[in-house]
């Protein structure tokens, strides 16, 4: 098994990152350029991964109280992950996102987990913050 984790803060509370983050028409904002999510009767969803040109059968659930995100493969146990955004004070936000491989021979390589984990917080950091740039009206 494989896990990675990530966290980065965001210049928003943590009630507008999560309304961003639980938007399913607005993951493919900041999910990794490969992963594209269309949902289907909640709580399943389907990813299609540009780079195999593969759909896989998954699962996506938010928890608003506890302004958490649960995801995983729908027929196996191959994979799975949660991001939590937490109130860091003073405005802004903490997330953290968590990824968990159990297939170790399809699992991706560690450098490139880590990259599209950096990026993804990068992207959501940006869009976060042109949320709460854009004036009100």
């Amino acid at each position: 098994m494989s896990e990675y984790e990530r966290s980065r803060t965001m210049p928003a509370t943590a009630e507008i990152v999560f309304d961003e983050v639980s938007d399913l028409d607005r993951l493919d904002d900041w999910l990794p350029r490969e992963l594209h999510v269309r949902a289907e009767e909640p709580p399943a969803v389907t990813v299609h991964e540009d780079d195999t040109g593969q759909d896989s059968r998954g699962l996506f659930r938010a928890v608003p109280e506890q302004l958490r995100l649960e995801w995983g493969t729908r027929d196996d146990a191959s994979y799975s992950g949660w991001l939590q955004v937490a109130d860091s004070g003073a405005g802004g936000s903490e997330v953290t996102i968590h990824l968990s491989f159990f297939d170790e021979e399809h699992a991706p390589p560690a450098e490139e987990v880590h990259r599209s984990l950096e990026e993804s917080l990068e992207k959501l950091a940006t869009q976060v913050g042109r949320q709460t740039d854009s004036p009100a009206g």
